[in-house]
C-alpha cells in the first residue's frame, strides 16, 4: 500500500486515546518497543485470514473469545490454561453442530485498553480520570493511580510474550487432544442442570468411539492432538500497535506484530478516524464492531477503506445490537454488505449490548438475553439468505459470578460471590460451555435446512 506508512494515524483525528503527561517518556518506551521482536508474523497472520475466507463462505465457523481487558494483577498459568480449556470445549462442540472446522481466536495477549463511556467518573465527589486498562493506568482510585504511564505498555508487551508462548505450547503439547478436551465438556454435562445437553456429548462421544473402532485415533493422526490458536485484541492504543508494526522480510507485508488478528471498536471507527487509519495499512485480519449507530452508508465507506481489494477473509463485521434490537439494525446493514458486493465474515457479539446494573448494584448481562441476541442474529441471517460465520464472547476459564443465569443459575444476590472482572462482565465456564451447546443447536438448524447441493459443496 503504496499511500500508507504506519506513523499516519498521528494526523487524523484520535479518540478514546490517553493523553501522556510525559512526552520524553513516551518516546523511550515507543523506541525501545520497536526494538523488540514481534509478538505474531505476517504468515500467521495471513493463514488465519485464509481461514477466516473460509468462514465468509460457510466452510468454516469463528469462535472468538476470551477476557474483556486482561490484567496484570490475575495474570497466571492456570488462568491462561483455564480459559484456553473452555475455548477448546466450546470449538468442539460447535465443530460437531456446525461440521465445519472451527477457527479459535482467543481474546488475549494483547487485550489491555478499554475504551470507556466517559472519560472521568466520580466517586463520592471525587471526579479522576477513567481506568482504561492495565496498559494504560491503574484501577486503584487516585490521582496518582489514574495518571497513563507509558511503561506500561512494556509490561504489557513481557505478558503477551509471555501468554502467547504458554498458548503455543498448549497448542500441540497434548492438552488440545481430542478425547481429553471432550472429557471436560462430560464432566459439565453430567450434572442434572446440564441433562438437556447430554444427548448432543453422547453423539460426540459416538463419534470419537467410533474413529478410534476405525483406527483413527491421535496417535496416528496429528490433528487429533493439536489446534491452531491465534489471538486478537482491540488495536486501541496506537502507540502500542505502531511500535509492535513490522516490514515482514518473507512477505514485503506491513504486519500488526501485536497479535494475530485486531479488531476497531464501535467508539472508533470514524471514516476517517486514526483507528481506521492505522488498520488499512496492515496485512492482519481486521474485525469492525457494528452498533446500533452505524449506518450503512458509513459501513460502505469503512469496508472500502478497510479491505479496497475485497478479499475474503480480511474483514469481519462483528454485530452488536443488544437482543431485541437485532433485527431493527442487522438487515440494513447486510444490505449494505450485498450492495457492495463485499466480500465479510458476520460474527455475533451478544455481551456489548446486554450489560445493565443489577438490583444489587453489579453491572452484569443476563444470559438469557445473551442467547437471545445470538438466536435473533441468526433469524436474521436466515431471513436474508447470509452467513452466520462466528460468535464473539467475553468469557473467561474461571468460576466467576459476574453474568446472572445460566444451567447453575447465578443470581442477582450471587454475583457479589465471585466477582473479579475490572471492566466487563464475563460468562464463566459453566455458561460459556452452555452458550457453545445452544450455538451448536442453531448451526445445526441451519445446515439441516440447507438444500442438499449446498450441503454437498
Amino acid at each position: 500500500m503504496t499511500d500508507w506508512d504506519k506513523s499516519a494515524w498521528r494526523k487524523k483525528p484520535r479518540v478514546q486515546m490517553p493523553d501522556y503527561t510525559d512526552q520524553a517518556a513516551l518516546a523511550q518506551v515507543e523506541a525501545q518497543l520497536a526494538k523488540y521482536p514481534p509478538l505474531v508474523f505476517a504468515g500467521e497472520a495471513m493463514r488465519l485470514r485464509k481461514e477466516l475466507g473460509r468462514a465468509s463462505r460457510g466452510e468454516a465457523f469463528l469462535l472468538q473469545g476470551g477476557d474483556c481487558a486482561e490484567s496484570f494483577s490475575d495474570f497466571s498459568a492456570d488462568g491462561i490454561r483455564d480459559t484456553f480449556k473452555v475455548m477448546l470445549q466450546m470449538a468442539m462442540v460447535l465443530t460437531f453442530g456446525a461440521k465445519v472446522p472451527v477457527i479459535k481466536v482467543g481474546r488475549m495477549a494483547g487485550q489491555f485498553a478499554k475504551p470507556r463511556s466517559a472519560p472521568t467518573e466520580t466517586i463520592d465527589g471525587v471526579e479522576l480520570p477513567s481506568y482504561r486498562g492495565d496498559i494504560i493506568n491503574e484501577l486503584a482510585f487516585s490521582e496518582a493511580a489514574r495518571i497513563p504511564d507509558p511503561a506500561k505498555m512494556l509490561q504489557a508487551y513481557t505478558q503477551a510474550a509471555a501468554t502467547l508462548n504458554l498458548l503455543r505450547a498448549f497448542s500441540t503439547g497434548g492438552l488440545a487432544d481430542v478425547h481429553k478436551v471432550h472429557s471436560w465438556t462430560l464432566g459439565f454435562t453430567e450434572s442434572d442442570e446440564a441433562e438437556k445437553y447430554r444427548a448432543m456429548a453422547e453423539r460426540i462421544q459416538d463419534s470419537l468411539d467410533f474413529m478410534q473402532s476405525a483406527g483413527v485415533t491421535a496417535d496416528r493422526m496429528h490433528s487429533l492432538q493439536t489446534v491452531d490458536f491465534y489471538t486478537s485484541h482491540e488495536a486501541l492504543l496506537l502507540e502500542y500497535e505502531e511500535a509492535l508494526t513490522r516490514l515482514d522480510a518473507t512477505t514485503g507485508k506491513t504486519v500488526a506484530g501485536s497479535g494475530h488478528m485486531i479488531w476497531i471498536g464501535d467508539r472508533t471507527r470514524q471514516p476517517d478516524g486514526a483507528h481506521v487509519e492505522f488498520c488499512r495499512g496492515v496485512v492482519n485480519p481486521v474485525g469492525l464492531k457494528c452498533g446500533p449507530t452505524t449506518t450503512a452508508d458509513d459501513l460502505k465507506v469503512l469496508m472500502s477503506k478497510l479491505n479496497p481489494d475485497n478479499d475474503a477473509g480480511r474483514l469481519t463485521l462483528i454485530a452488536r445490537f443488544g437482543a431485541g434490537s437485532v433485527a431493527d439494525h442487522l438487515p440494513r446493514l447486510i444490505k449494505a454488505v450485498k450492495d457492495e458486493g463485499a466480500n465479510v465474515v458476520w460474527s455475533c457479539d451478544p455481551m456489548h449490548g446486554n450489560t445493565i446494573k443489577s438490583a444489587t448494584g453489579y453491572k452484569t448481562r443476563p444470559f438469557d438475553d445473551v442467547l437471545q441476541e445470538v438466536q435473533e442474529f441468526f433469524g436474521v441471517h436466515k431471513a436474508e439468505g447470509t452467513i452466520p460465520g462466528g460468535v464473539h464472547f467475553e468469557m473467561t476459564g474461571a468460576d466467576v459470578t459476574e453474568c446472572t443465569g445460566g444451567v447453575r443459575a447465578v443470581t442477582d444476590e450471587d454475583l457479589s460471590d465471585r466477582y473479579h472482572t475490572a471492566c466487563d462482565p464475563r460468562l464463566n465456564a459453566s455458561q460459556s460451555l452452555e452458550l457453545a451447546f445452544l450455538v451448536a443447536e442453531e448451526l445445526s438448524a441451519m445446515r439441516d435446512a440447507q438444500p442438499a447441493a449446498a450441503k454437498a459443496s
